[in-house]
């Protein structure tokens, strides 16, 4: 049995994906050896396809892009008042 570890960085998952995809681990493998460490509700298997098909393309970065959309409201002001 082996120690499951909880609440992992988005980014530490994708750097497990891409260690297994470059060691030509098929997709439902690492799906596989994932739900085992990090628990069943660590990514789904067709988000798990959709990364290694990112990293073949080409895609070497495991942090989110940014992107558009609303902009977060929190601010140093709102931390400060709040602490």
């Amino acid at each position: 049995m082996f120690k499951t570890i909880a609440d992992p960085a988005d980014c530490e998952v994708r750097s497990v994906i891409r260690f297994l995809n470059a060691k030509k681990v098929k997709p439902a493998e690492i799906h596989l050896q994932l739900v085992e460490i990090y628990d069943e509700n660590v990514m789904t298997d067709g988000m798990v396809r959709k990364w290694v098909r990112q990293f073949n393309d080409g895609r070497t970065n495991v942090h989110d892009e940014a992107r558009s959309g609303r902009p977060s409201v929190v601010n140093d002001g709102l931390v400060a008042k709040n602490e």
